[in-house]
């Protein structure tokens, strides 16, 4: 591992630097050449030669050649940054590998054959900028596995008799008592030992409720604490903890992050051997190896160096004004070619928020008497299902009432007077221990939460709740195979099986997997991969490595910096028709790009016959070569510019 990433450092130095180098040698090449007011000054360079061959008549004898010390800042550009450039190409090209860049190195060599020393630059600076953007996706491994890093707390509060002393997590060992306090996260696995109270773990389950925490309730490292102190009793060490599974399981997945075929590079393999061919042959026919540079000139491959890369730009910058961020620019180029969706449930479907979904009262009560109670008593609670029964009293247009005595110990549940009566909402659970328990109690609800009212000491309704699902999900759902050609959609979650059922036929998925681990998520999802390419759309921690190891990850909404980090686009907003403006956009691009790169190269080949023939001379050609660009650039730039619709559900 730490070869690999200092290998990896030393090859991203490199390419930044000659990024670097480029830009400072053509701005100075300007300054001198442009922006000063002084003279140019030649130095005569002379070579003797005896060379008798077919080229005799341009090499035999004495040869004499002219410097500008204009010029010297780009031969050292090309010096410094095009000859290790040129030498790694060779190496592919020894390889067998064929592309864009290939040719790219050709046209180095050629322009200072040629005395183009500024175009080799730029070649050199579009060869070296994009080498540094690619390297940008490969560190994301680790930026992944520092911020899952940085979130753990390095520091656990150990309790020994009356003592409180504070070590670092490595220190911690099984059967230490540690004080978790409110709000803190959680740095092991344990066992609640003191105390009750209420702990966040969507980001490792995928489950969108606060969970309840008492006496022999099991914690997992990486929980977020609530508003009570808890004192645990670890029952793994730090390094065998679910957080820390989850991290190993991160290293595997960016391990075996698939690798994205860019779409120059397909269009490099067959570019690159026609225009070599043509070139070989005009200097064959004609024994002009004149015609051979003329050739190789026009060839330079900048429809596919400049042009895909300004219509990824344009894409990337609509996007963004779309509020998706695209971390990934060779996801665009391939978001097209994807078969399978994937589906995380909590917070993509849903909206990772309960809602009231059931109010099932006795006969002695209607649901808005007891609607009315519940909501004026959770109207001072901070409990996460308050929110869901305030929601629903507000659709009810009911008349919240006044509120004495309230009190809300975890474990026991909320009790209050509302209007002259004694409202309790309790847990199922806590309420069978009362000797008030109800016969007719209603069976447990299959999935999701439920809550216990008691009105008076009697039992009066069961509040049932689900996380809500998002209002487009079926629709977006349904338009997948139809409008984006997806083979397979697939809902993979860690929640219970009744929630996940629940929401694959609201939604109209067939393809179903629950209480699915992270490292089951990585499994499955690196199964699918192989038969097709994949697109998971997830949001939580626990969703990080299924993210990284499908073709594309998007990573839905803000609540997580690990997991965009370990996507290759984030939705800002939740909202599904982002989604499909993503996968517009990169349709869109794809398709902007082959027009740019492949009508940039059949005009380029067209010039390259005129050349091939003598009608173009290596000045015409690149002059003509920068006409092509400048059609290729201007209708790239189309991208950036929004249509008219980017959604069709």
């Amino acid at each position: 591992m730490t070869t690999s990433k200092k290998t990896a450092k030393k090859t991203i130095s490199s390419e930044g630097k000659s990024a670097l180098l480029s830009l400072f040698g053509i701005g100075i090449y300007l300054v001198l050449r442009y922006g000063l007011a002084i003279n140019d000054e030649l130095y005569t360079l002379t070579f003797q030669s005896d060379l008798t061959s077919a080229t005799a008549n341009l090499y035999s004898g004495q040869f004499s050649y002219q410097l500008s010390r204009f010029d010297l800042p780009l031969i050292t550009v090309l010096i410094l940054g095009g000859l290790p450039l040129v030498y790694e190409l060779t190496v592919k090209l020894l390889q067998g590998n064929l592309g864009a860049d290939l040719l790219a190195a050709l046209s180095i060599v050629t322009a200072v054959w040629l005395d183009e020393y500024l175009a080799g630059s730029l070649v050199v600076l579009m060869l070296s900028g994009g080498a540094v953007l690619e390297s940008y996706a490969v560190r994301k491994a680790s930026s992944v596995l520092e911020a899952l890093a940085k979130r753990m707390p390095s520091i656990a509060h150990r309790k020994t008799g009356d003592k409180l002393a504070d070590i670092d997590t490595e220190q911690v060992n099984i059967g230490d008592m540690l004080l978790i306090l409110p709000h803190e996260i959680c740095p092991v696995d344990g066992t609640v030992q003191e105390g009750s109270g209420t702990m966040d773990e969507s980001y490792l389950t995928g489950e969108p409720y606060m969970m309840s925490k008492i006496c022999g309730s099991q914690v997992l490292s990486g929980a977020i604490n609530g508003e009570s102190a808890l004192l645990i009793r670890a029952d793994k060490l730090a390094i065998d903890s679910r957080y820390a599974k989850i991290m190993e399981v991160m290293r595997s997945s960016e391990q075996h992050r698939p690798h994205l075929r860019r779409l120059g590079d397909q269009l490099g393999a067959l570019y690159t051997p026609i225009a070599v061919i043509l070139a070989l042959l005009a200097w064959f026919y004609s024994g002009d190896e004149v015609r051979f540079l003329a050739v190789l000139v026009i060839a330079t491959p900048c429809p596919l160096l400049i042009g895909i890369p300004v219509t990824i730009i344009s894409s990337i910058s609509l996007a963004a004004k779309r509020e998706i961020i695209i971390k990934n620019p060779a996801i665009l180029e391939t978001i097209g070619t994807c078969r399978t969706a994937i589906f995380d449930k909590t917070g993509t479907l849903t909206y990772g928020r309960p809602s009231l979904t059931g109010l099932i009262p006795t006969a002695n009560f209607t649901e808005a008497e007891v609607l009315t109670l519940v909501a004026s008593l959770e109207h001072y609670s901070k409990h996460p299902l308050s929110h869901a029964i305030l929601k629903a009293a507000e659709q009810a247009s009911l008349t919240l009432l006044d509120v004495a005595d309230i009190k809300e110990q975890p474990g026991t549940g909320l009790v209050g007077d509302v209007a002259g009566k004694r409202i309790q909402i309790t847990s199922r659970k806590h309420f069978l221990t009362l000797p008030t328990a109800a016969e007719t109690l209603l069976p447990e609800l299959c999935g999701g939460l439920e809550c216990i009212v008691l009105i008076n000491d009697d039992y009066a309704a069961t509040l049932q709740f689900r996380d809500e699902v998002r209002s487009d999900s079926s629709d977006f759902i349904n338009h997948l195979q139809p409008n984006h050609l997806f083979d397979r959609v697939m809902l993979v979650s860690g929640d219970r099986e009744s929630e996940v059922r629940y929401l694959a036929e609201r939604v109209g998925i067939e393809h179903v997997y629950f209480s699915q681990s992270p490292e089951q998520k990585l499994q499955l999802v690196r199964e699918e991969t192989a038969k097709a390419k994949t697109v998971f759309l997830g949001d939580g921690i626990n969703d990080a490595p299924a993210l990284t190891a499908a073709t594309i990850g998007i990573a839905f909404g803000k609540n997580s910096d690990i997991t965009a980090e370990s996507a290759d686009a984030v939705i800002m907003t939740s909202s599904l028709s982002k989604v499909d403006e993503l996968l517009h956009i990169g349709a869109r691009m794809r398709s902007i790009a082959l027009q740019s790169a492949v009508g940039g190269m059949a005009l380029s080949v067209v010039g390259m016959i005129f050349a091939g023939f003598g009608y173009l001379t290596p000045v015409a050609g690149a002059i003509a070569q920068e006409i092509i660009d400048v059609l290729a650039v201007l209708n790239a730039l189309r991208a950036a510019i929004p249509p008219k619709t980017l959604s069709d559900y």
